[in-house]
């Protein structure tokens, strides 16, 4: 097949960095032949194309949907800003990578939506496109605009700008959907006869059919459908049978070095650890995981087919996949072989993991992370980390030992009942460590200081967590706590030896309003993307005096959203959303928090969450029996 016309001129390409973001024909990419009845889909990563390259699920449904027939999934991702510009200026439509082609001319846009500040990029890749901005604006010559990903489990501040969200794993219900599309577009039904049918899908939500309404104190009196046959709960899509579902053997294989330039080996989906921060922990219940055999197979084909030299281990936990030992040995043995990486991210640092990384690491180059999250175990414990001081020092000590004199500590500040004291905790962890450097190492065996570098992000409460009633700290107050740290940690003994790091505060808190935010929140956006705000995640383009005179003429309250205390019986805009795990789960969990109680994982007691009514992974009733009997001969995880 020969390659399409690009949709830039040489001259264009020529005026900005990067122009292989944008011409397409990678390795792996995939172009068919337009046939009558073929539906176009535009798969979007609403951020520049090195993030969007580097992003799994979206690889994983890229290929899925060019497995059928009838569909050919194309990519598309947020033009950079120099070329933003130009397409403005020359009225250039924005086009997918595979056929260059307008996006305006596709059956589908699909969105997927990782990251609260991305939103504003969201209504880039519209404008750019000529589609209408808002959804009720939209004909039947439009693309039906398809939303998914973590930040649809709370839809609501963008439901004016899409069609249709996806509620949870994209690899159970679109084929269903494109069978749907197929009978309406045969029968010459309209947009709305399409998305009514819809919205009757499992896991589909369709905004426009469904009404709120508020108390006068402007929390949710009301959500409901408005069209009869719609669900008023949605439950989310879950896969069920991971080990046979579908991945990416021969993956699009970047032009230009991306920022996850690697085979990406998802091991396990779903985390057992039930941090209360953290909503991907609750989301991807119950953790489900893949066969090992099924791993080594695609291991060996995704590197022959890519060429990449380095391989990773995806998951919230890859400690606790439980044939992680047998699936690194052979990874060591193959890819020692051909001289490929190894990554081994989100691995709890002990005996074993410092043995493996050992091997597959250089040490004089690399550097060990540690997330405590907190610095005291008073509000570890609150958050429910499952990490004791005892466990990190041992590790830490063991890193030394093995030759590591480099060590990322990664904290958050504005956790739920922090104190000062817990604040000044971070530094003395990250003293202890350093100290333990020079205590562990010998003076002959030292190649200089060790580095400590602790870093903090301000804490932001997400929908689907305990701590989704937490009140979130202003501006003023996250800096004053960075302040904190920063002071207690020129106080340590070892201070030329820790490198201090935080986030933007300012970011932190619009984070905060889009996390948690209602249908009100959606002008909002609108106004601040006209104002010349996108890519706000890059704090280069990031304009909050913008944000902030744009909630002001909207009449909405930032603290509304962000510092007040939620009552437990309050509705919150997600609430129709059905994730898995249960309400009162969650309640009880916060209540727990408050009180200092932590809560096992799942390997060594059921919690009752709600996600056993799955059946699958860890949840299956032979490992519910397993750990039961465990339990009673004293065993434990």
């Amino acid at each position: 097949m020969n390659q399409p016309k690009l949709a830039l001129k040489d001259e264009v390409l020529l005026q900005v960095e990067k122009p292989a973001r944008y011409i397409g024909n990678e390795v792996g990419s995939i172009r068919k032949e337009k046939t009558e009845g073929l539906i176009r889909f535009a798969m979007c990563f609403p951020d520049v194309y090195e993030i969007g390259m580097s992003h799994l699920g979206i690889q994983i449904l890229y290929d899925m949907l060019n497995r059928y027939e009838d569909v050919w999934c194309e990519r598309v991702y947020s033009p950079w800003p120099d070329l933003d510009r130009i397409m403005r200026q020359e009225n250039i439509p924005l086009f997918a990578l595979e056929s260059q082609e307008p996006i305006k001319n596709f059956d589908f846009l699909g969105i997927t939506i990782q990251y609260e500040m991305c939103y504003t990029n969201i209504l880039q890749i519209l404008d750019l496109s000529g589609i209408p901005l808002l959804a009720a604006e939209r004909t039947d010559a439009d693309p039906i605009v398809i939303g998914g990903g973590p930040c649809a489990y709370n839809p609501e501040p963008l439901a004016d700008f899409f069609d249709l969200f996806y509620i949870g794993e994209g690899e159970t219900q679109y084929r269903s959907l494109m069978d749907l599309y197929q009978t309406c577009r045969k029968q010459g039904k309209s947009r709305e006869a399409f998305l009514t049918e819809a919205a009757r899908l499992p896991g589909m939500y369709v905004p426009a059919f469904y009404q709120v309404t508020y108390h006068g104190d402007g929390t949710i009196r009301s959500f409901s459908p408005v069209k009869e046959g719609i669900p008023e709960k949605i439950e989310k899509e879950l896969v069920t049978d991971l080990a046979h579902a579908v991945y990416p053997e021969h993956p699009v294989v970047p032009f230009i070095k991306v920022t996850q330039d690697r085979v990406v080996l998802e091991i396990q989906r779903g985390c057992i650890r039930g941090c209360r921060f953290c909503q991907a922990g609750q989301l991807y219940r119950p953790v489900r995981e893949r066969d090992p055999d099924m791993l080594k197979k695609y291991a060996l084909s995704m590197l022959k087919h890519t060429g990449h030299e380095e391989i990773s281990l995806s998951s919230l936990s890859s400690s606790d996949y439980s044939a992680l030992e047998e699936l690194i040995n052979y990874l060591i043995e193959v890819c020692g072989r051909e001289h490929i990486n190894i990554s081994l991210p989100s691995l709890r640092i002990d005996a074993f993991s410092l043995d493996v990384m050992s091997k597959v690491q250089d040490v004089k180059k690399s550097s060990l992370t540690f997330a405590p999250e907190a610095g005291s175990q008073r509000l570890r414990d609150v958050i429910n980390k499952g990490l004791t001081e005892e466990v990190i020092l041992n590790g830490a000590e063991q890193a030394f030992a093995g030759g590591w004199s480099r060590v990322k500590l990664y904290f958050m500040l504005g956790l739920p009942t922090e104190t000062p004291e817990d604040i000044r905790e971070i530094a003395v962890l990250s003293n202890k460590i350093a100290a333990l450097y020079y205590d562990t190492v010998p003076k002959e065996k030292r190649s200089g200081k060790c580095q400590i570098i602790a870093s903090t992000s301000f804490f932001v409460p997400k929908p689907f967590t305990p701590f989704q009633w937490a009140p979130q700290c202003t501006k003023e107050q996250f800096l004053e706590k960075a302040y904190m740290t920063r002071t207690a940690i020129t106080e340590q003994l070892n201070q030329k030896s820790i490198k201090y790091n935080w986030h933007e505060a300012d970011a932190s808190v619009l984070e905060g309003v889009l996390a948690r935010g209602d249908r009100r929140v959606g002008p909002v956006i609108l106004k601040a993307y006209k104002r010349g705000c996108f890519f706000d995640a890059w704090g280069e383009y990031y304009k909050n005096d913008v944000w902030m005179e744009c909630f002001k003429e909207c009449g909405l309250s930032i603290s509304f959203y962000t510092s007040r205390i939620r009552e437990l019986d309050e509705i919150l805009p997600w609430d129709f959303i059905d994730c898995g795990v249960t309400k009162e789960y969650l309640k009880l969990e916060w209540k727990k928090s408050l009180q200092g109680q932590i809560s096992p994982n799942c390997h060594i007691a059921c919690q009752g969450c709600g996600a056993g009514r799955y059946g699958t992974g860890v949840c299956t009733k032979e490992k519910q029996q397993a750990k039961h009997e465990a339990a009673l001969q004293g065993g434990g995880a």
